[in-house]
């Protein structure tokens, strides 16, 4: 499961379809890649408060989480690849 965990989609959408996946099939393995919220990329006020309350359904829930931090591909689109002011289509 891919999921941002910091709009209202991911973070809720997101665990409550992994809670019925993980009750529908408990012998399987599930892993999610959770993208985080940072302050330099984020405009939404509450996104912080979703990744709060998303991050104790996937430790319940999930097997394995991968986690991808907003900052760090910010920092890699500006550093790395030299992009002034990186867009949201940059980044994704």
């Amino acid at each position: 499961l891919t999921q941002s965990i910091g709009g209202g989609t991911g973070s809720g959408m997101g665990t409550l379809l992994l809670l019925k996946i993980r009750d529908n099939y408990p012998d399987r393995i599930t892993a999610t890649f959770s993208v985080y919220p940072s302050p330099k990329v984020s405009d939404v006020v509450v996104e912080p408060y979703n990744a709060t309350l998303s991050i104790h359904q996937l430790l319940e829930n999930s097997d394995e989480t991968f986690v991808i931090d907003n900052e760090a591909l910010f920092s890699i689109s500006h550093n790395v690849l030299k992009q002034k002011e990186p867009k949201y289509s940059d980044l994704n």
